[in-house]
């Protein structure tokens, strides 16, 4: 990349955000936020009742996520956050100046993803979601300004293929 970028770490539940977000932002020098951070606790309580959000629990979440963007337009950054669809990614990428936010999107079998988030504790976001992720996910456009890394490899494979592809771009 030429220009510091907003990298947004997208992708469904147990892909890896939390883990493979702090490498590359190490690895490019710029700082992390974690997604998750920015949910109200009403959104914490619902995805740890079991209860997927809908579009209105997202969008204060993906309000407060555009703005840590937007205040890093210019500079970089690193955040995670799911942006399952197009529209949440167009509302982060609205938030901030045009070309200012570019998404790694981390990708797997489902099979793989729901072994890790069994293997994970403490989190607010149960396996039982997996399926609701699944359903509710639009990967990239062609016209979105991202790249895809599959995260079948361990973390410090994945998050140095995201660095190449994110440098070529």
């Amino acid at each position: 990349m030429t220009t510091p970028h907003v990298i947004v770490v997208m992708g469904v539940a147990g892909t890896g955000k939390t883990t493979i977000g702090p490498l590359v932002a190490e690895a490019l020098g710029l700082p992390y936020a974690e997604g998750d951070d920015f949910h109200p606790a009403a959104n914490v309580a619902k995805m740890s009742a079991g209860t997927p959000l809908d579009d209105a629990d997202r969008a204060p979440w993906l309000d407060a996520i555009g703005a840590w963007a937007a205040g890093r337009a210019g500079r970089g950054g690193v955040v995670s956050c799911s942006a399952l669809k197009r529209a949440y990614r167009d509302r982060l990428r609205a938030a901030a100046p045009a070309g200012a936010v570019v998404f790694l999107h981390l990708t797997g079998e489902r099979e793989l993803i729901a072994g890790r988030m069994a293997a994970r504790t403490g989190h607010f976001m149960t396996s039982r979601l997996l399926d609701s992720q699944f359903a509710t996910l639009e990967p990239l456009g062609p016209d979105e300004t991202g790249v895809v890394v599959d995260v079948a490899p361990g973390p410090e494979v994945i998050a140095e293929q995201a660095v190449a592809a994110l440098r070529r771009m």
